[in-house]
């Protein structure tokens, strides 16, 4: 274990305690408030390291006792205690150590869209919105509708949802690929079970400073809305879509009757795109050193089955099946993104990160 590295942190969380409580710091708030960020983030590795150094004074001591007869059996239980104790904190700090995802704490742009099966995929893209949806609640995150492309039969052709709250991205981020479902629709006769997949991609949802956009890379135009929203809509040129020139990425909304907040919600999914779109570059560039057990989080990727005649989920990124497919759909799925979670800071811890 690295404790020079440990060390000069200690320093620099005492450095901060220090700062913060300095009037003058205090008194530009921006700078305070950046400064008790970084404390409390290194607040963990502190209480941890802390934690370490006393189980290994512990050990020293009961080391010490070994040549006392009367202490020896005493020392001998304080020693495997004080080793069990240093071997969590070292695990522990090991975790806290990892490289930090930039973009854990984002809010994301929920994308998801309907693949190989028709209407059936539809029914079930509308599915994992309701999933997805319900499990933001349970989170306490906010859901907001950005644009939906309905079918007749109440699916979703394609859609974008805005989730914003604590730690989003980290929550969801490894949702991004094909969820595949295997079930008897509701429109078949004959009772025969058919496969259909639906894409989804979790995208941070990038602030206005994280992607550069120039008003000269953009071609803005608007028409009249083509679904559901009263003859206002089809009378009036709101639907908005918006192409980012040098890259080709579009993104569209329809679904206000403002032109103006069909333009805002349209923007809040193409910044999304481009900064996935720039961001996936240079992950290639990085591909062999940050590729994990739990995926690479390619859209093209199959990561889930939803198998329901046998009421079984399974992730194949990590080979786990779950049989309590009707609360999973219901929003349960925490346990699920908790075992990815685990998978990946342990494919991370193992491959030395």
């Amino acid at each position: 274990m690295n404790t020079e590295k440990l060390d000069a942190i200690v320093a620099r969380y005492e450095d901060l305690g220090r700062e913060i409580a300095d009037p003058e710091i205090i008194a530009d708030t921006g700078k305070w408030s950046a400064l008790c960020k970084e404390h409390t983030a290194l607040s963990p590795v502190v209480e941890a390291y802390a934690e370490y150094k006393r189980a290994a004074a512990d050990a020293e001591e009961a080391r010490s006792l070994m040549g006392d007869a009367d202490m020896k059996e005493l020392a001998e239980e304080e020693l495997v205690s004080a080793k069990k104790r240093m071997s969590a904190a070292e695990k522990e700090l090991r975790v806290l150590l990892l490289p930090k995802d930039p973009d854990d704490g984002m809010n994301v742009v929920l994308e998801i869209r309907a693949g190989a099966g028709g209407e059936e995929a539809a029914l079930f893209a509308a599915e994992l919105a309701r999933m997805y949806s319900m499990y933001a609640d349970s989170r306490g995150w906010k859901w907001e509708e950005l644009y939906v492309t309905p079918t007749e039969l109440g699916g979703i052709k394609e859609a974008a949802y805005s989730v914003t709250g604590k730690d989003v991205y980290a929550g969801l981020k490894f949702e991004s690929g094909v969820h595949r479902v295997q079930r008897v629709p509701e429109t078949e006769t004959q009772g025969r079970i058919h496969t259909s997949t639906v894409t989804v991609a979790v995208l941070p949802e990038a602030e206005d400073v994280s992607v550069d956009i120039q008003d000269k890379d953009l071609r803005i135009d608007t028409y009249r809305s083509s679904g559901a929203g009263g003859q206002h809509i089809n009378k009036t040129d709101s639907a908005v879509r918006i192409t980012h020139i040098p890259t080709g990425i579009v993104a569209n909304c329809e679904d206000e009757r403002s032109q103006t907040k069909n333009k805002e919600k349209a923007m809040k999914v193409l910044r999304a795109r481009l900064y996935d779109h720039y961001k996936s570059i240079a992950d290639k560039a990085q591909a062999d050193r940050r590729r994990s057990q739990v995926g690479t989080g390619d859209r093209s990727e199959r990561i889930r089955t939803y198998n329901f005649p046998q009421g079984r989920v399974t992730d194949h990124r990590i080979g786990l099946s779950m049989h309590n497919i009707g609360d999973f759909m219901n929003g349960n799925i925490g346990a699920m993104l908790d075992a990815l979670r685990i998978a990946d800071t342990e494919a991370k811890l193992g491959g030395g990160e």
